[in-house]
């Protein structure tokens, strides 16, 4: 006996599970979500044991023994395993990097900049005290939600699907509030696209400290004066902090942008800044374009785009508006997370809201696993991730989860508990 073995026998003896035995079995439950407690735990002994973190001579444990090792884990083991283990799944951001995976990860990159998107969902958690208290119902009298609603605000790599980031709040916790948290997490190789509901002069500042790329669409209330026409099409324009209400002001901020020669930044204009030093203003560049073939809402509607990428030579009007509407494979990734690795209606199992956190996080960090290897057999391929069946690679790794297993979470198949 091995002594891994050895060690995870001690921590058995007393009943109890080890903690990351307990991590492991509660990604099961996500890979599994229509078997109870004691079924999963028997499918998944084989990987477990060829991992090394699981004894042939151990029973499987009750659905009690695993409520109570997942209570004692606590809600921010997963928090943190994400973060150690679910980040880039295209490759390394760089022009050459773009040019390589451009049949593989179709969707990836944008030239130099790796391509994500924000948006958010909700996730229904049973109908206890405690996750009422915790997370609320949405809307109220006759169109208030049967279940407590989770609302869950994730980045997302638009060519993979991956989630690379995400924060887990009540359903009275906005979109913008959860995605406040997220953007000091950007990097400086990503390009960020965001629709209108998450522009704000707040939201703004802090995503562009990263140094990360920005293209969001613009909100239909959003000033944006013309300061400089591009050659393309495009135009440079001067967003400013709302609370800066003196029209005069804002009119010599305006004009001394006009009158600039130098429109790479703001830096130099006295205007842009208050007195305590604070920037008032960001120069930003702007797309606008509609879409004829549209129908519905949206029909002949002008689309204003603004980002950080302020000269054409560094993206062209045509391939930003592209990479805008590639935002829209995050809803991919939410279908594949709710409909088909949880299943379309389904109700979280957890009763408690530190399992409900735990849940949500086992749910994200599957889909992760599950992306990160479509994208290797994309690559392997020469296929677009696209063309890869979500559906049909889950239940390959179902089939396949009893015993023959073969991509264990990083950071979990510890020697010891």
């Amino acid at each position: 006996m091995t002594r891994s073995r050895c060690a995870g026998c001690e921590k058995r003896s007393d009943g109890k599970l080890p903690a990351h035995v307990t991590a492991y079995l509660t990604l099961a439950l996500a890979l599994f979500p229509d078997d109870d407690y004691e079924e999963v735990a028997a499918r998944v002994t084989g990987s477990l044991d060829r991992f090394g973190v699981w004894d042939a001579g151990w029973t499987v444990p009750t659905a009690s023994a695993i409520t109570q090792a997942r209570k004692r884990l606590g809600r921010a083991v997963f928090a943190e395993l994400f973060e150690r283990t679910c980040g880039p799944v295209a490759g390394s951001a760089g022009p050459a990097a773009a040019a390589a995976a451009l049949g593989t990860a179709r969707g990836s990159f944008l030239r130099s900049w790796r391509l994500l998107a924000i948006d958010g969902f909700e996730v229904d958690a049973p109908d206890t005290p405690a996750n009422v208290a915790e997370f609320g119902y949405s809307g109220s009298g006759e169109k208030q939600s049967s279940f407590p609603k989770v609302r869950v605000v994730a980045l997302a790599e638009c060519g993979t699907h991956a989630f690379v980031a995400a924060e887990i709040g009540s359903s009275a916790d906005g979109e913008k509030t959860l995605a406040a948290r997220l953007y000091p997490r950007l990097r400086g190789d990503e390009l960020l696209t965001a629709d209108r509901g998450f522009y704000s002069w707040p939201a703004w500042q802090a995503a562009q400290a990263t140094g990360a790329a920005l293209l969001w669409r613009a909100p239909t209330n959003l000033d944006l004066p013309v300061i400089k026409v591009l050659p393309d099409g495009t135009y440079l324009s001067v967003v400013i902090k709302p609370e800066v209400r003196y029209a005069g002001r804002r009119e010599r901020l305006l004009a001394a942008a006009r009158a600039s020669t130098d429109l790479s930044n703001l830096d130099h204009i006295p205007d842009a800044f208050n007195r305590q030093g604070e920037q008032i203003a960001r120069l930003v560049r702007v797309i606008e374009y509609d879409i004829p073939d549209r129908t519905g809402d949206g029909h002949h509607e002008l689309i204003a785009l603004t980002t950080t990428i302020l000269d054409p030579a560094d993206a062209r009007a045509d391939e930003l508006a592209a990479a805008y509407h590639q935002r829209w494979e995050q809803e991919t990734s939410h279908d594949q997370l709710k409909t088909h690795l949880r299943g379309p209606g389904q109700v979280l199992r957890s009763r408690l809201p530190d399992l409900v956190h735990q849940e949500i996080w086992a749910y994200l960090i599957t889909h992760h696993a599950i992306s990160a290897l479509i994208a290797q057999a994309s690559t392997a391929a020469d296929l677009d991730p696209d063309r890869i069946s979500f559906t049909q690679t889950l239940r390959l790794i179902r089939r396949t989860a009893t015993g023959t297993a073969a991509i264990p979470p990083s950071g979990l198949d510890r020697k010891t508990p």
